[in-house]
């Protein structure tokens, strides 16, 4: 029972500290390994090939006038009467060629910048659910409450490395939802906010709280990525005016957009994953399009998020072969284009639970064999996007740390080799107390922060909890202890007084007239 109590003690304390640090330092992530390519080169241009036949012959629908002057003056023809833009390929090409292939993000704080492109990669937030989730108060509206705590989550797990907005206030009104969801950002976290591109007047006035955060004038910010959005294309072939509005505002003001059709094979995209990846891809090319017509040379990055159906209810299903296919193929079509590419952990499963697991690590494999650049939703994803689990969150901190890990691959030199420590052991011996053991074992293997490796009797006689129910205590202790980052007052009170002057003033319009 001694040595069992002694066991017990030192699990408590290496899951003390891990939960304290996150278990992982910050630090910039490199994917050591050759993207999986699923498609042959011939298969790549088969899907460009179709992609630009389509942009040619249907083209897409773009609600938005200023838009579709911009294409008309490009040289794009266009429709009125529809709003149907139709892209010569030799525009598309010519305005993708004019976009980075690697993008340095700049967050308030200089220590958090992130690079993403060639082999440099990004962990973000769950974003956008409009509910949250944890085990006690169970499935419900999101708050601007969880929206912080979801915040300081993500500021606490250095494995994070760029913020989304987790889930949506909605008991703050639409008009002031983004002064107060970014004030939170701006002020609990230093890693870059994102922005969400409802309507001109939200995304500048984000814009001018990022600005105040970072302490730089316009100039420097339009030159200086430090906050992004996601546009989604309203598929099939369609841009709507939010989104049309996002792509140009955030091209001219030199921030990065991420350009994401929502290609559902067999709901809104053809049911084969051949045709529903080439009606992404010709969605993307034309929303990148226009991002290159309003702003040559705009960060701009690839969105992958093709996935299938239950075509049994007709329900988005996440995490499946299908959209891990998608993923792998996805980023050999953003390669084709020499751009950074998006991908997402994300799964059906209406609970954290084992269905979540599974799927989001099919998901991440996807995504990351794939070559994602920015991994989307990289947090407390759950129901197909409708939740945001504070377990969920933590459970995916584990599955992302261990990807990191796993991106350290193996040092091979004569340290390492242990020639000398097996030599120490010899036939029939053990290694726990062997030099070259003792001054490593502290450091040696990937310490986890939820997963339990004591044997059963031990784990049941401290509670016998589940993965889920360490993760809800995990989340928060950190949520208890939780610090926010050093701010300058002068610039929290700037913020605060922006804010406080902005929803004097009303507030902003959201629906993009």
């Amino acid at each position: 029972m001694e040595g069992a109590r002694g066991r017990r003690t030192g699990g408590a304390r290496r899951r003390a500290a891990a939960a304290a640090t996150g278990g992982f330092a910050w630090r910039q992530l490199r994917n050591p390994y050759p993207p999986v390519e699923i498609l042959t080169a011939e298969q790549v241009e088969a899907i460009h090939e179709a992609s630009l036949e389509l942009l040619e012959g249907l083209g897409l629908r773009i609600l938005f006038d200023e838009a579709r002057e911009l294409l008309r003056a490009a040289g794009a023809e266009v429709e009125e009467d529809s709003r149907r833009v139709r892209f010569d390929r030799g525009l598309v090409m010519e305005s993708l060629a004019k976009a980075p292939s690697t993008v340095k993000l700049h967050a308030p704080n200089p220590a958090r910048h992130v690079e993403v492109g060639g082999d440099k990669l990004a962990f973000i937030t769950v974003g956008g659910p409009p509910n949250a989730s944890d085990l006690e108060r169970g499935r419900r509206a999101g708050s601007l409450a969880d929206f912080s705590d979801f915040i300081r989550l993500a500021q606490h797990f250095d494995v994070i490395h760029v913020i989304n907005q987790p889930v949506e206030a909605v008991d703050v009104e639409p008009r002031v939802r983004h002064l107060e969801t970014s004030l939170a950002m701006l002020t609990l976290s230093d890693k870059v906010p994102f922005v969400f591109a409802r309507g001109r007047q939200p995304v500048a006035d984000v814009f001018e709280m990022v600005r105040i955060a970072r302490g730089i004038d316009a100039e420097r910010l339009r030159r200086e990525p430090s906050v992004y959005t996601v546009i989604n294309t309203n598929s099939p072939l369609q841009i709507d005016v939010p989104m049309a509005r996002g792509i140009i505002d955030m091209a001219r003001a030199g921030q990065l957009m991420i350009l994401t059709p929502f290609t559902l094979a067999g709901a809104m995209a053809p049911i084969t994953l051949a045709g529903a990846l080439m009606q992404q891809n010709a969605e993307a090319l034309a929303g990148l399009t226009l991002a290159q017509i309003a702003g040559p040379g705009a960060p701009v990055a690839y969105g992958g998020f093709t996935s299938n159906v239950d075509m049994k209810s007709g329900a988005p299903a996440f995490g499946t072969p299908e959209y891990t296919k998608a993923a792998l193929a996805g980023g050999q079509l953003a390669r084709r284009y020499g751009l950074p590419y998006r991908s997402s952990n994300v799964t059906a499963s209406n609970a954290p639970d084992a269905q979540a697991a599974y799927e989001s690590e099919m998901a991440l494999w996807g995504a990351l064999l794939g070559g994602t650049h920015l991994l989307m939703h990289g947090a407390g994803w759950l129901e197909g996007g409708l939740t945001a689990s504070f377990e969920k969150f933590v459970l995916d901190v584990e599955m992302l740390q261990m990807m990191a890990a796993f991106f350290e691959g193996i040092e091979v030199s004569p340290e390492t080799l242990a020639l000398d420590a097996v030599r120490e052991v010899g036939p029939g011996g053990h290694f726990f107390g062997a030099a070259h053991t003792m001054a490593r074992y502290e450091t040696a293997f990937y310490a986890p922060l939820v997963s339990d490796w004591r044997n059963f009797e031990t784990w049941q006689e401290t509670g016998g909890l589940d993965a889920t129910r360490r993760a809800n205590g995990i989340y928060k202790q950190v949520l208890a202890d939780f610090e926010p980052p050093p701010l300058d007052p002068a610039v929290r009170e700037e913020l605060e007084d922006f804010v406080a002057r902005r929803k004097a003033e009303g507030g902003a319009e959201l629906d993009g007239a």
